[in-house]
């Protein structure tokens, strides 16, 4: 990657070739949404142990922690970050922001270790460290952001014969998981249940996207707002959101989070940056090395993040304290379980039972 000296006053502004000024701000919304997500979990799980030692625990079925004031300030806090996290869409691609979640249980990780007491194994911070290098190698080899001035133009990338065989293609396979899997092997099978929000959650982070650059170019004085595209990418957005969060309870109710976390975070990662390079043709703008690169960079990530859940089970016998990785949609679907495994909701299959149960 070519170093530039000075930022182009005419091009958008450019540090280097691929990170545009769009995609600058995009990444510094991500950062900075990992950085709220992942203290919310520990602001919240304080004001769960604070509210415990008053009242009846949140994980027997006590709501003693919706008058603690530091729950509260854990929720609002998640509340503004998956605000930055829906933002960064507008700004920059899904290959950039979607696989930079993972940062999230970095943060939350170490802050648990600081404030919370909860020993990090060596390897764990090997998987933060693994994290933190493929994040970075996908920020360098990150594609710039597709120029667009209308919400028009996002309703003809989404409307193109390729785009339209992928979704037909999840609609396809969701019908058949949800009707025909479900009932069958939804209880014993973790990749049912996480298959449903992986595929729904491609989609849904297309519809995000669509629908935060609309916002932006509506705050920027360009109202598209009248447009019906805008109002037809919000209830994409609504239905997907709703899916997700119905079938993600599902499998964190039924499944270790240790189990559900990784693989969730792998499957929709992987068709969120599919379903991009489809509807948005990010890779277009790229050369092979860049793409090699990218992929490398998610593969470390994975790596990262696997390690960081195995180590969490070793170090405090399977309690993590990062529930789930971010979905970038509506902050509805994170609140409805991450909130759950802070301590707020339904116990968790134990890893025993799940491995026995195959």
């Amino acid at each position: 990657m070519d170093v530039a000296s000075t930022a182009s006053a005419s091009g958008g502004g450019r540090w280097y070739t691929g990170m545009s000024a769009d995609n600058i701000k995009g990444l510094v919304l991500a950062l900075s949404s990992s950085l709220f997500i992942g203290a919310s979990f520990i602001i919240k799980k304080k004001g769960l142990k604070k509210a415990a030692s008053s009242g009846v625990r949140a994980g027997v079925g006590g709501y003693s922690y919706l008058y603690e004031p530091l729950w509260w300030v854990g929720m609002i806090t998640m509340i503004v970050g998956e605000v930055a996290n829906f933002a960064a869409y507008a700004f920059a691609p899904a290959i950039l922001v979607t696989p930079l979640g993972a940062l999230s249980i970095i943060i939350s990780a170490v802050l648990a270790h600081v404030m919370l007491r909860e020993k990090l194994h060596i390897f764990g911070i090997l998987g933060c460290v693994l994290c933190v290098v493929g994040s970075t190698t996908i920020v360098l080899h990150a594609p710039p952001e597709r120029e667009i001035e209308s919400v028009t133009e996002v309703w003809d990338l989404a409307t193109e014969p390729a785009f339209m065989c992928y979704a037909a293609v999840v609609i396809a396979i969701v019908a058949m998981l949800v009707y025909r899997f479900v009932p069958l092997y939804g209880q014993t099978h973790v990749m049912v249940y996480i298959g449903v929000c992986s595929l729904v959650g491609s989609i849904s982070v297309m519809s995000v996207k669509a629908l935060g650059i609309a916002l932006k170019l509506t705050f920027s004085g360009t109202n598209q707002l009248i447009y019906p595209q805008t109002w037809a990418f919000t209830l994409v957005v609504i239905s997907c959101v709703i899916t997700q969060m119905n079938y993600l309870n599902k499998a964190l109710d039924t499944f270790n989070t240790a189990v559900v976390s990784p693989i969730y975070y792998t499957m929709f990662t992987s068709l969120t940056i599919l379903a991009s390079v489809i509807m948005f043709k990010d890779w277009d703008r790229q050369n092979p090395t860049q793409i090699v690169t990218e992929m490398c960079g998610f593969v470390t990530i994975l790596s990262g993040t696997f390690l960081l859940h195995k180590t969490k089970d070793m170090a405090d016998g399977g309690l993590s304290t990062s529930s789930s990785f971010r979905l970038p949609t509506s902050s509805s679907v994170r609140f409805s379980k991450q909130t759950d495994n802070d301590g707020e909701g339904i116990p968790l299959r134990s890893s025993e039972s799940f491995r026995s149960s195959h």
